[in-house]
């Protein structure tokens, strides 16, 4: 008897520490649902410093959820674009002793203001500021994103035809050539260290940035260069 005693009271430390292990709080889903909303919160408040108004209602956690007890403060960001989506996925994370992360997507409706075809625009035409204006648009309701400012627009052309009030996105617009078929230009051909320049003639339409096939005038030799201005384009020695 005195045996078993002893070994009973040898054991209670070590059964109040488990007791205590098990009694830890569990991270809860009112503990996620709160982080969640505390950083949709200061989202808002940057995204409106920025011009725009967000609002947003978090995703439903199941109450029986039960994650391990977390020594840190909650992680939250955003691990999809909340730029190109309305359910952009979120990512909790806690990064204390016991790390483990979980997802939800919450709605998330960002309003802001961009450029809409103020009347019909014909494929091919030239943009300018007369024929766009400025209204509020769910800037997330689209992959492709939205123009706001008229210097992105103002030159460049109509890659397909635009009816009168759509918004202006980057995949609707192509830039204007800066050489043309035909075009004489001029031919800069560099090694880094020193440049010579010399005439050609495009042989194809292209904007900057492209890449296009040109006569040398003078050698008579086809050779692709890169447009980097109008008028001009560039090889590399």
């Amino acid at each position: 008897m005195r045996i078993l005693i002893l070994a009973i009271l040898l054991c209670l430390p070590a059964l109040s520490q488990a007791a205590g292990a098990n009694s830890t709080p569990m991270t809860t889903a009112e503990q996620i649902q709160t982080a969640t909303r505390e950083f949709l919160q200061a989202f808002a408040a940057e995204q409106a410093n920025n011009g725009y108004r967000v609002t947003y209602e978090t995703a439903s956690v199941d109450s029986r959820l039960t994650l391990a007890p977390c020594s840190d403060a909650l992680g939250v960001r955003f691990s999809g674009d909340p730029l190109q989506s309305r359910r952009p996925s979120l990512e909790i994370r806690c990064d204390g002793q016991r790390p483990w992360r979980m997802y939800t997507t919450p709605e998330v409706v960002i309003e802001g203001q961009a450029l809409v075809a103020a009347r019909a625009i014909a494929r091919g035409e030239q943009l300018s500021a007369d024929l766009v204006k400025t209204e509020t648009v769910t800037v997330n309701d689209s992959h492709r994103g939205y123009v706001s400012s008229l210097d992105a627009v103002d030159g460049m052309t109509a890659r397909r035809p635009i009816n009168s009030g759509v918004a202006i996105t980057p995949d609707l617009l192509d830039a204007p050539n800066a050489v043309s078929r035909g075009d004489h230009v001029m031919i800069i051909a560099t090694n880094g260290v020193f440049s010579v320049t010399s005439r050609g003639k495009a042989l194809a339409d292209a904007s900057v940035g492209e890449q296009v096939m040109v006569e040398n005038l003078k050698s008579s030799r086809t050779i692709r260069a890169n447009v980097i201005a109008p008028g001009k384009v560039q090889v590399t020695m």
